[in-house]
């Protein structure tokens, strides 16, 4: 197909004989904080075209998904989320349909096949041109074009679509304005490690840095503009500039995150997700001199045991994975540990899956991400001998996440009674009369008498009750 134009104008489409005034677009994103991210990105872009953003598909103009290919449950949902929406073409013939994201960089054509009502599918590195193509689209209704997913872009580019564009905006400008107390950075693409059950290296290409100065930068206008908690994203965060080496006994990721802890006005700083490899002792002790840096830190494990590691292509051994949690715990006593593991993975013997079991009861996780092996085509696991049989998956599966709901319950139980300081995000989602937001520990908290004039500050909350995995508490600003 070919490829639309780069620029990017206000809408004002014609159809059915009238004028669009303020085209809608529905943005549905799924999969990790990156895409998120990419959303945002993307969202700003409509916005600064003429567009207004709905949470209602049902009026949208511009139906687009941003999706994400490491689980073929995902898949199946952007999927199957895709074809019910066709519907919507019966009363609104002009409606365009747009994915983005991993999903199609590892599909590519064969997406139109799947969904012939599909009119742009754009890859992870062309993002930044989905708006271009969606509105000569809406203006038009000519042909349909797909995004060559080829080419590669480097550079600060990947990271800043606005500058690109030639306007120095940033989301923040444009999205919930004066509304947002936290922000997603991107300061990083890529990976190189090459899991043998991941998709990522193949749709998101390999690690490319932002420059540090334009990580701060950004992280400056967030600030300025009322965010008070920065969350650093990348594929594996901590490999964040390692080709600039090492200075002063610091890599390029520990002097990335003291340049923007001496941001004034900024309050906390988090990062997901880091890898073992790479994880040095400069970021350990980071955790000693940094108070803005969070007290939690979402640590991927995968495995349990050595022999299904080595399988999984992932470079450590599970005992020096255990040290370090220990040491970062040493670092920080009240740091709190979630991460992600796979059961099933092909040639996962009992015997392994009770070495994860043991590790978990170990570790003592806060949470954790539990995910069932799916085979992703293309990938060195996927064509691995003794695959495991979805019920013995499913069964560990559950197993496991009781374990880890266990050990994460009583972990929240044992915080009923204490103060918690809390950055306050905004209305909660089920009682709009309730304010949200989180400790530093990462854990929620439902404030029952929090009030709209608390979002984006830091206040004392006395946590009076938890169900599970939610914490509900009264503000205390006389709390010590």
């Amino acid at each position: 197909m070919r490829n639309g134009p780069n620029a990017v104008g206000v809408s004002s489409p014609l159809m059915d004989n009238r004028i669009l005034i303020m085209p809608k677009v529905y943005i549905k994103t799924y999969g990790c904080q990156m895409n998120e991210r990419d959303s945002e990105q993307v969202a700003a872009m409509f916005v600064q075209g003429g567009y207004t953003l709905t949470g209602n598909e049902d009026e949208a103009d511009v139906v687009l998904m941003n999706t994400c290919s490491v689980r073929d449950q995902a898949e199946q949902k952007a999927l199957g989320k895709m074809g019910l929406l066709r519907k919507l073409r019966q009363q609104r013939p002009h409606v365009v349909y747009a994915m983005m994201g991993c999903m199609v960089q590892n599909r590519q054509q064969s997406l139109f096949d799947e969904l012939p009502h599909l009119d742009v599918a754009a890859g992870t590195q062309k993002y930044h041109r989905v708006f271009a193509y969606v509105d000569n689209i809406l203006k038009s209704r000519q042909e349909r074009r797909m995004d060559c997913l080829e080419d590669v872009f480097v550079g600060e580019h990947i990271c800043d679509v606005a500058s690109e564009e030639g306007s120095q905006n940033t989301i923040c400008d444009h999205v919930n304005p004066g509304q947002r107390s936290s922000a997603f950075v991107s300061i990083m693409q890529g990976c190189d490690m090459k899991c043998s059950y991941c998709i990522v290296p193949y749709t998101r290409g390999v690690e490319r840095s932002r420059p540090i100065d334009d990580v701060v930068d950004e992280v400056k206008m967030l600030v300025d503009r009322g965010v008070r908690e920065v969350t650093l994203l990348g594929q594996i965060v901590n490999r964040f500039g390692r080709e600039w080496g090492i200075e002063q006994g610091k890599s390029a990721f520990v002097r990335l995150l003291e340049r923007i802890h001496d941001i004034e006005g900024l309050w906390r700083i988090r990062y997901t997700s880091p890898h073992p490899i790479g994880f040095r002792d400069d970021l350990v002790q980071a955790y000693v001199y940094l108070p803005k840096l969070c007290s939690h830190i979402h640590f991927p494990m995968q495995s349990g045991s050595n022999r299904i590691l080595k399988l999984m292509r992932r470079p450590y051994k599970h005992e020096s994975y255990i040290e370090l949690c220990e040491k970062m715990r040493q670092a920080r006593p009240d740091l709190a540990i979630t991460t992600d593991i796979i059961v099933g993975f092909p040639g996962e013997t009992d015997e392994d899956y009770q070495e994860t079991k043991k590790t978990v009861e170990r570790i003592q996780y806060d949470n954790a991400f539990i995910f069932r092996y799916s085979p992703r085509p293309g990938t060195p696991a996927s064509e691995m001998e003794d695959q495991v049989p979805e019920r013995i998956k499913e069964e560990r599966n559950q197993d496991l996440l009781a374990a880890v709901n266990k050990i994460a319950i009583a972990k929240n139980q044992a915080l009923v009674g204490t103060t918690q300081e809390i950055l306050v995000e905004g209305p909660s989602k089920t009682n709009k009369q309730r304010m949200t937001g989180r400790t530093s520990q990462n854990k929620p908290v439902i404030i029952l008498d929090g009030s709209v004039d608390l979002i984006g500050k830091l206040v004392r909350v006395r946590i009076d009750e938890c169900t599970g995995f939610t914490l509900y508490g009264t503000y205390c600003p006389g709390c010590d």
